[in-house]
């Protein structure tokens, strides 16, 4: 195919003028019905599930194929236009959140799983499958897909690509990265590309690793080699409960420090059991301080001599109850409340914003107590879930966004949170990404050259700089901007945007 050439720069076009460039030159590659660019039509695309900022695109398109994804992304190039690509739009941290002067390249219509090698354990899908619909497809094979983030009966494995997304069962069977074996996609220049192999390893430099987190910013993922594994024979779940959090805290670096690698370690504080319990009355103890869910998997024996060992290490940590699930009925029911804490928040809060950093194991009860502190200093309130055993926080921070002053609380909050466990020895994100939301964190936990060594990883990738532009990495003028504010005592909250 041939390109346009470049119609002037952005910054000399108007916007309507510029819309209708676009549009002109995505036709002859789009079916009608592929391509948006009305303020109604738009507007379902101005945010991912960070919804206290929005943006409507100035284009949305929806190929069909590689063909025509290749075609947007050339166009766009001759154009510079930039292209935020998206998948199913469950994205916390704003990667998706869209360019007012760029192109949404939605992949929602590349949902076909398009082979499962029962013998090789693998599949092969479009990145719009769903997470949960390659466990459902490899049932009959008796194999399914490890990672699973709370979010899976909806986001993508294209979007878990981008996220590095992990869920209650990473702790022993990994994130994406360790599960993948095979991106294949497109750079900003329409360059098709292909990051790691179908065998256990892969020729040259190990670049599927530096794709998988990316988040949209190093090429465009349109398909995916996901490994699978064999069903367990049996899974049980542990309940325990504890009257004080950093008893909790402990008990999970004691059951790692026991050599022992439960398929999943969640933890959830008072607030968070609360609104679990009203939403599915999954029969957690209400007056415990925080509860553990420690599961074992594997065949019945390895299951009760590893159940036995947690129940005994969790007792000496000081755990005032314990319950064992007695069938596969009841070890879905405990894990009920864990996977829908977020609908539950949102039945109690009109709004909250999720934050995810990752601590040391054995600073779990240090975070949970300065969040407590953090309440009170912000006046507003916070329920905690998280994945014990790899450190990985989910604090929901509960707010109203109609209060701008309850907002700016929130962000405020948020940040708090995160140079917290920097301070800690901790990250600024686990698997959520850092899009826009966490932009002023990455400042305080990288340094202007380390930023500047990230940069020089996307340049090679997308000289131009225009495949999700203003995201994940912070200018050095942004970084040296919120030093000063931090000096003078305040903070830069709302992110800014580039306008391209």
């Amino acid at each position: 195919m041939t390109t346009p050439t470049h119609l002037g720069t952005e910054s000399a076009t108007p916007l309507p003028e510029l819309q209708q460039q676009v549009v002109q030159a995505l036709q002859p590659y789009l079916p009608g019905h592929a391509l948006l660019w009305t303020p109604e039509d738009t507007t379902p695309y101005e945010c991912d599930g960070l919804s206290a900022y929005r943006q409507r695109p100035l284009v949305v398109a929806l190929p069909e194929n590689e063909t025509q994804v290749q075609a947007v992304l050339r166009i766009c190039h001759a154009l510079q236009v930039p292209v935020v690509a998206r998948g199913a739009g469950t994205g916390l941290s704003g990667g998706a959140l869209p360019l007012q002067r760029g192109v949404t390249l939605s992949l929602a219509r590349f949902n076909r799983i398009i082979r499962i090698d029962p013998l090789a354990h693998t599949a092969v899908v479009q990145c719009g499958v769903r997470n949960l619909a390659i466990s459902e497809a490899a049932a009959s094979y008796g194999l399914y897909y490890a990672p699973d983030p709370s979010s899976q009966i909806a986001c993508t494995i294209g979007g878990n690509v981008a996220e590095n997304s992990g869920g209650v069962h990473c702790l022993k069977y990994g994130l994406t990265l360790h599960n993948i074996l095979k991106v294949r996609g497109f750079t900003m220049a329409g360059e098709a590309v292909e990051f790691g192999a179908d065998a256990l390893d892969a020729p040259g430099l190990d670049l599927m690793s530096v794709v998988i987190g990316s988040e949209g910013m190093l090429a465009v993922t349109t398909e995916v080699t996901v490994k699978l594994i064999p069903q367990p024979m049996l899974a049980r779940c542990i309940m325990a409960s504890f009257d004080d959090m950093r008893k909790a805290g402990e008990a999970v670096a004691s059951v790692i420090a026991e050599g022992i690698i439960p398929a999943g370690l969640e933890m959830m504080d008072k607030p968070m059991t609360a609104a679990v319990e009203d939403y599915v009355h999954a029969g957690y103890d209400l007056n415990a301080e925080a509860i553990l869910l420690c599961e074992s998997d594997g065949t019945p024996e390895e299951v009760e001599e590893e159940i036995g060992r947690m129940s005994e290490v969790l007792r000496a940590a000081g755990a005032t109850q314990i319950a064992v699930s007695r069938d596969e009925g009841e070890r879905l029911k405990f894990w009920s409340g864990r996977k829908n804490a977020f609908p539950a928040s949102g039945r109690i809060s009109p709004d909250y914003m999720c934050m995810d950093s990752t601590i040391p194991r054995k600073r779990v009860a240090d975070i949970l107590l300065a969040i407590q502190e953090m309440e009170k200093k912000y006046q507003l309130r916070c329920a905690n879930v998280f994945h014990a055993g790899d450190g990985n926080l989910h604090p929901l921070i509960l707010f109203d966004a109609n209060d701008a002053d309850q907002l700016h609380r929130a962000e405020l909050f948020g940040a708090d949170i995160l140079e917290t466990s920097v301070a800690m020895g901790g990250t600024v994100t686990g698997e959520h990404g850092v899009g826009v939301e966490k932009l002023n964190s990455m400042c305080v936990q990288f340094s202007a050259e380390e930023n500047e060594q990230m940069f020089g990883l996307k340049r090679a990738f997308d000289p131009r700089g225009l495949l999700n532009p203003g995201k994940v990495i912070p200018t050095a003028h942004r970084c040296a901007e919120y030093g000063k504010m931090l000096v003078r005592g305040g903070r830069l909250s709302h992110p800014e945007l580039p306008r391209f």
